[in-house]
């Protein structure tokens, strides 16, 4: 399992995060609080509290294509 932050700027970027995520065959949530979502569903994300970043667990470890497609998301 991998622990990153992300951050979305506008609902484009959360459509094309969703869409990123959406192509892998393992589980991805959205952590926000004591708020968890489907890292897959554009509702649960517009869920959350966008203002901040997410914690975003990906339950798999050979992860790595998933973290490159995503790696403008992530909180360095």
């Amino acid at each position: 399992m991998k622990s990153v932050k992300v951050n979305f700027s506008s609902t484009e970027s959360v459509k094309e995060f969703v869409n990123a995520v959406s192509r892998y065959p393992y589980e991805v949530d959205l952590h926000s609080g004591r708020y968890v979502v489907d890292a897959k569903s554009l509702l649960g994300i517009f869920s959350l509290d966008l203002a901040k970043p997410i914690v975003c667990e990906i339950y798999n470890d050979n992860c790595d294509e998933l973290l490159k497609d995503i790696n403008k998301y992530i909180v360095k």
